[in-house]
């Protein structure tokens, strides 16, 4: 993929961060209403509980979890990081995919399962949970870039310092 300009990438990762922190939000806000739906003792409580994570669920869930995984993909091949360059990237870009298909395969028809009984059980207590614990992960391995490069980022970046090597002892310039 071409590299992308520095307008774009930089819209991009604010777009991405933005997105990728909304989700943590969100998993965080249907951990407090499966917690609330799952322990307390009124049905009215727990009925309104499972209707907010039914709407969260419904309008919220898969478009930002899919806006996530494209924009970090966008980001990774547009960008020096790469995909399979360094190991962070390719750990995050791999538990951002099965947390995706996790949440549209599972958490939402749990969810919908749910908001028809009007009960949680503690499976919409775990999977937030869990997710939670993951989207943090993810969060602070793209800020400590933790591991170094992959095989193919060793390799890369070795043939790409042959070839400044190379044009650093030519006369003209390169870009």
């Amino acid at each position: 993929m071409k590299p992308l300009k520095r307008r774009a990438r930089r819209s991009l990762l604010v777009a991405h961060v933005s997105v990728s922190v909304s989700w943590l939000g969100l998993t965080v806000g249907l951990l407090a209403l499966g917690i609330t739906a799952f322990t307390t003792g009124d049905p009215v409580t727990a009925q309104a509980a499972t209707r907010a994570m039914k709407i969260f669920g419904d309008w919220l869930v898969v478009p930002v979890a899919l806006t996530a995984l494209l924009s970090g993909l966008i980001l990774s091949l547009g960008t020096p990081w790469g995909l399979a360059r360094h190991r962070w990237v390719w750990v995050k870009f791999w538990l951002t995919l099965v947390t995706t298909g996790l949440s549209v395969f599972s958490l939402r028809p749990g969810i919908n399962e749910a908001a028809e009984r009007g009960a949680v059980d503690i499976s919409l207590v775990v999977a937030p949970s869990v997710a939670t614990a993951t989207y943090l992960f993810i969060t602070a391995i793209s800020v400590l870039k933790p591991w170094g490069p992959t095989r193919r980022g060793r390799r890369l970046r070795v043939s790409d310092r042959s070839v400044k090597t190379v044009d650093e002892r030519s006369l003209r310039r390169t870009a």
